[in-house]
């Protein structure tokens, strides 16, 4: 299969590279026009400033540009300061709706082929990038959360998150919003995004029972893997799992507890839910974030268009993400990790459940600000007798609810 023909799950972004391409351009035209008129964000100026110092950075960057445009692909810009001028627009963009091209990432739409160019991979994993990308991520995340963000929360089609066409998708009577009140009652984006459901638009399965283990979120199953290893080599390919590299080297005792055990992973679309719920009820032993990448794709996928979507595995080890432990009520389960992963434009993963509180199976933990998202429950050797749900697993298919039955312990 062509490379620009290649699937991308979760329809954070459109599945056509046209329809990105167009974006692009268009997005382009608006940051060029607005550039002139506002004076450029701090955090984008001091970005600008780390990459033409950084002789490595600006290397890479330099070259991954010219190589995806190489390969035929229309970014929008043709330099890296033209890039900075599309990035400093996007602080201030807030994705409209759209039936047939939703834009749901749009900064990961822009770096959609430079990062997964030759040069493009050292670019996105190198550290002092990153913790630049988080600063702007951040601010962006706080423009999301404040009033000018609710551009897009109207009834008015096509681009309205409130519109037929939108609810048909998204389901809004299950949320707690209000049709009467301005902006449905949302305070900012952000705060449409974590919407929350109804009491009872999701119950807990059996919530007496401790064998039946429930999903944490709204998410569609992406793999299941057994005996996974203290350390793998999760570059390659296959991408297995490498517990040390995903709790970090600082936290290798509570690694070397899963030795052997299970991972289930599953990834959320840009239309679920994106709060997390307990799958078992307990008592929590660790929670704790990690900073990571934002756009670093495993380079033994090759070229893809997909951009994380395909990385998911590798991206347990490298990304921004959050770890929660449940010590479950049930010894015979013991432990059970929550492994909250940030994709592309999720810089914000809010832990609200800390260590000491009991939780019971469905109670929130926490949530994803933004962005495209996946999430990993760990589990001891021994521990799972089956899931629900076998693969293959079909892309197509309903996610697996949140609170829904997702596996039984033995």
């Amino acid at each position: 299969m062509a490379t620009n023909q290649r699937q991308r799950l979760g329809e954070w972004l459109p599945r056509e590279e046209q329809a990105i391409a167009r974006f692009r351009e268009t997005f382009a035209e608006y940051a060029r026009q607005r550039a002139g008129k506002t004076k450029r964000n701090s955090v984008i100026e001091e970005m600008a400033a780390f990459i033409h110092d950084d002789p490595v950075v600006r290397m890479d960057f330099t070259r991954a540009i010219r190589q995806a445009h190489e390969a035929g692909f229309k970014l929008g810009y043709a330099s890296i300061d033209e890039f900075i001028v599309l990035l400093d627009a996007m602080l201030t963009y807030a994705p409209p709706f759209s039936e047939s091209s939703l834009i749901h990432c749009p900064i990961n739409a822009l770096l959609d082929w430079p990062m997964v160019m030759p040069s493009g991979y050292a670019l996105f994993r190198d550290p002092a990038f990153n913790a630049h990308l988080k600063r702007v991520l951040n601010v962006w995340s706080g423009f999301l959360s404040g009033p000018y963000s609710r551009t897009h929360l109207n009834t008015d089609a096509p681009d309205g998150w409130f519109s037929k066409e939108a609810d048909s998708k998204i389901g809004l009577h299950q949320f707690l919003c209000d049709p009467h009140k301005p902006y449905w009652g949302f305070a900012s984006w952000n705060h449409f995004f974590t919407r929350e459901f109804k009491p009872g638009a999701r119950p807990v399965a059996e919530p007496d029972n401790a064998k039946i283990i429930v999903s944490a979120c709204e998410a569609s199953p992406y793999n299941v893997q057994d005996d996974v290893q203290l350390e793998d080599s999760f570059w390659i390919q296959s991408q297995p799992y490498s517990l040390m590299d995903m709790f970090t080297a600082k936290e290798a005792e509570l690694a070397k507890r899963f030795v052997g055990g299970t991972v289930y992973q599953a990834f959320l679309s840009a239309f679920f839910y994106h709060r997390w719920h307990a799958p078992v009820s307990g008592t929590i032993v660790k929670a704790y974030l990690v900073d990571g990448t934002y756009f670093s794709d495993a380079d033994s996928e090759g070229e893809d268009p997909g951009s994380l979507n395909d990385s998911q595995g590798y991206i347990t080890a490298v990304a921004a993400r959050a770890v929660i432990v449940i010590d479950c009520d049930d010894p015979d389960i013991g432990e059970v990790a929550c492994v909250f992963v940030g994709m592309a434009e999720v810089s914000s993963c809010m832990i609200e459940a800390l260590p000491g509180q009991r939780v019971r199976k469905g109670e929130e933990l926490g949530y994803f600000q933004y962005g495209g998202s996946t999430y990993c429950l760990v589990f001891r050797p021994g521990v799972i007798e089956s899931f629900e749900r076998q693969k293959p697993f079909d892309d197509d298919a309903p996610p697996v609810q949140v609170n829904a039955h997702l596996c039984t312990a033995r």
